[in-house]
Formats: structure tokens, sequence, C-alpha cells
């Protein structure tokens, strides 16, 4: 047992790996500009002074974000591509420099060409009030002007509209933006377009992911990140929190409600789940299958609006409040627990009930089964012939021996406990993790949206691990040693 135990814990880390890989694969292809998005929470949130200068916020953020690393331990590129192009964050940017290089295959002209045209537009971007929306247009199309044909034409253009405004310095910035033109221009090297360049980085994006910006094994130093094998999934893209913080805040309710219908259930199936076995064919057991494969027919969001509407309306039963977790001017000031929990009961019955009769449905009919196949075995004859009593034979026998689909069941609950219950938590807003999913997804808030993939997926593997431990537990005739 222990060598298994000490095996399945091993295999934890590639797994672990692989379920990293897919969450980073996830947030850095996802749609929309994190750095974007922080400005505009900052812009919001009116914090005026730190947007007066918005390239030195995108600056900071693209550095405490890592988006200012290459992605990956290795990268493969043509000689051709530039090696500075990774520290390009804007991708209109990225697509023009990439395109200048390919065109002539020489990376360091079509670099040096797009360095002259960025210091020129800074130059106009500091005397935008002396300077024409024409001219600043030009100037900021030319910073995006990805084939000869159209930087030559913006080029001329903007030399006729400086010619009239007379602006000697910008004059001689647009001179210097045309040598480093012609020189890109003059030099052709096709070929390197397909001499592919293996490049590695020490220093990248998934490593600072996965292990923090500090000391990989101690973690020490970390100035930005820990990585998330320390628990630190980055931060949230709504509220600028760290992710692992806005977690610890929701995952309660959602443990909570979690583990109550999973008691709820159990104590509710197992004596019907039993007794329906050790009486085939009775009437207790026909009442309980037809109630129990209704209630497992009835869609969760339905009964949920079904229950809201009948026991949360004025105009029929008004015995339940219709959402929250607790009343809305929130607990009065030095209540115990008892207060809080009483308080908030409630708000409780209604999505417990949600939570639990499909688990206890499926529970029941589980039990069923197994039970009637321990009741067939010749064990069960013969300590019924011993005389003793039946419910005796049932209930310490037969459902003992009936343990094992309880078990896998219970397996489900690790993961349900971080992920839960989108459906139900949104219809009665919890504010748990199936609810700040929801609101992450609307909000492409993908920092949390990873984490929640990432956490789920090694509890999976802890389900499961803790699943055939109980097996052994349960049932001493399962062994995992090699023989």
């Amino acid at each position: 047992m222990i060598r298994y135990l000490t095996r399945r814990l091993l295999l934890f880390i590639p797994t672990l790996v692989v379920i990293s890989l897919l969450a980073f694969i996830i947030s850095v292809n996802a749609p929309g500009d994190p750095v974007e998005r922080m400005i505009s929470l900052s812009a919001s949130e009116g914090q005026g002074q730190q947007n007066q200068n918005e390239s030195g916020q995108r600056a900071y953020w693209r550095t405490k974000l890592g988006l200012d690393l290459p992605v990956f331990y290795f990268s493969l590129r043509p000689l051709s591509e530039p090696k500075a192009l990774s520290k390009i964050y804007d991708a209109a940017e990225k697509t023009s420099v990439q395109k200048l290089s390919r065109e002539t295959g020489n990376p360091n002209t079509a670099i040096a060409f797009h360095n002259a045209r960025l210091e020129f537009l800074s130059a106009i971007s500091s005397q935008n009030d002396s300077i024409s929306n024409l001219l600043f247009a030009d100037a900021h199309s030319l910073k995006y002007a990805a084939t000869t044909e159209e930087i030559s034409n913006r080029l001329k253009r903007l030399h006729t509209e400086l010619d009239r405004s007379e602006n000697y310095r910008l004059t001689e910035l647009l001179k210097t933006t045309e040598v480093k033109f012609l020189e890109y221009k003059s030099e052709t090297s096709s070929f390197r377009n397909f001499i592919p360049v293996v490049s590695f980085n020490k220093s990248n994006q998934y490593h600072r992911w996965f292990f923090g910006d500090g000391n990989w094994i101690t973690g020490k130093g970390a100035v930005h990140s820990r990585g998330i094998i320390r628990g630190d999934f980055g931060i949230s893209y709504l509220n600028r929190q760290p992710v692992s913080m806005v977690i610890g805040e929701k995952v309660g309710w959602s443990l909570f409600f979690s583990l109550a219908s999973v008691l709820i259930a159990y104590i509710i199936s197992i004596p019907i789940g039993v007794w329906a076995g050790a009486r085939k064919d009775s009437k207790f057991d026909n009442i309980s299958s037809i109630s129990l494969f209704i209630l497992y027919s009835l869609p969760s969001f339905w009964l949920a609006t079904l229950l809201l509407m009948t026991f949360a309306n004025p105009d029929i039963m008004h015995w339940f409040p219709a959402s929250g977790i607790k009343p809305v001017f929130g607990y009065p000031d030095g209540a115990s627990i008892w207060q809080k929990f009483s308080l908030s009961l409630p708000y409780m019955i209604l999505p417990l009930i949600c939570y639990t009769y499909s688990s206890f449905a499926i529970l029941s009919r589980t039990l069923r089964v197994a039970v009637l196949e321990n009741m067939s075995q010749d064990y069960i004859r013969t300590a019924m012939a011993k005389g003793l009593p039946f419910h005796l034979v049932v209930f310490r026998h037969a459902f003992s021996n009936s343990l094992l689909p309880l078990i896998t069941v219970f397996a489900n609950v690790f993961p349900l406990a971080i992920g839960g219950s989108v459906i139900l938590e949104t219809i009665f807003t919890i504010p748990g993790m199936g609810f700040e999913t929801v609101h992450s997804i609307q909000n492409q808030n993908y920092p949390m949206i990873v984490a929640i993939f990432t956490i789920t997926g090694m509890l999976t593997m802890t389900g499961y691990l803790v699943s055939d431990i109980l097996y052994a537990i349960a049932d001493p005739r399962i062994t995992f040693d090699k023989r």
C-alpha cells in the first residue's frame, strides 16, 4: 500500500505539469489585452495621475504580469526575425516589425528603422498641442506601416506637412527616420527567412507563472509572483487583487454547500437504497424507485426556479428569501457563530434542496443495485441460515460490502468543492466559486478561470487517490501490491 501511494504521489508531479501547461496555454492565447484591462481599470477608478503617462503604465503592467518575457523555455524563429521582437507587446506593432524584417531578411536594419519611427512619434506626441491632427494621424500610421510602399507614402505626406509647419526639430527626426528606412531597403538577405534559429530562454513567462520570479525552489526574492506552485495565481483583472485572496473569500460558501449537500444526501440515500435492495419488488422498492427516477429527471435550474416562484414569492408563499446568504443589512455587531447561522439558515434551505435531491437519487439507486447483488451471495444465505436477524444481516453484512459505489461518488466532492455549482449559485446569488466563475467568464477575467481550472484538476487527482485508499479500507480483499 505504501509503495502504491508513493507511486501515485510521484505521478502527481507530471500530471501537475501537464495541467499547468494546459492552463498556461489557455491564459496565453485568451483574447483581450490584460495590460489595457489594467489601465482601463485605473481610469475607471479615477486614478488620473497614473493615467497621465500611459506608456509608463503599460511598461509597469507588462513587467508586473511578466508579459515582457519570452513565452516558453525555448522558441523557434527564422534568422530574419529580430530577437528583440519578443519585447514588443503591441500586437499590431509586432506584426509590422515582423513583416518588415521578413521582407528584406535583415532584422538589424528593420529594428533600427522601427526605433527611429518610434522616436519620431514620441517627439510629435510631446508637442501634441501645436501639431495638427492630420500630422499626428500620419505619424501614428507610420508606426504600424508594414510595407515599403505604405511607408514611403507616409514619409512623403509627413514631409509635406512639416514643411508647412516649419518645425525644424521634427523635420530633422523625420530625416533620420528616412535615412534608416533607406538603409533598411538597401540591405536584402531574403535567404535568412529559411534558416531556423532555436532560442533558449532561462527567464520566460511559463517559468515565472509556475515557479515565480524568485528562487524557483525556495521562492525567496520574489517581487511580482511567487508562482502557482506556491498558490499565487496572479492578479484578478476585475479588482487587481490576488486571485488566491479572491478564491479564499469565495470558496467557503461553495465548500459549505457541497459538503452539507453530500452529508444530507448520504443520510437520506443510505437507508432508502439499503432497504430497497433488501426488499426487492416490495411496495417500498417500487414507490422509491419511481420517486427517485422522477427526482433525478428534474433539471436543477428548473426546480430552483420553481421553488423560488413558489416559496420566495410574496404573491404566493413568502417563506424564504429569494437570493443571497445573509440579511441585506448584514450580521449584527458582535454576533456569535450560532446567531450568524440562524440568520443565514432561511437563505440556505432552498439551495440545499436543489443541491441535494439529484445526489441522493443517484446514490440510492446505486446503493440499491449493490445491495441487491450482495443479497444473492452465499455468505448472506449462510448468515440468515444461522438465525441472525434480517436487519442485522442487511446492514452489517450486505451494506458493508456495498460501500464501493458510495466511495466512487464521494471522490467527486473534491473538485465540486472548489468549482461550486455554476447554475445554482447564479440563480440563488450565492457568492461562491460557481458565481465567481460565471462573473469571470463574462468579464474575461482569465487568471481566475485558469486558477479554477488548475485547482479543480489537482483536486480531481486527490479525489481519486482518496477513493483508492477508502477502497482498501472498506474491502480488505482489495490490495495494491503487485502480487
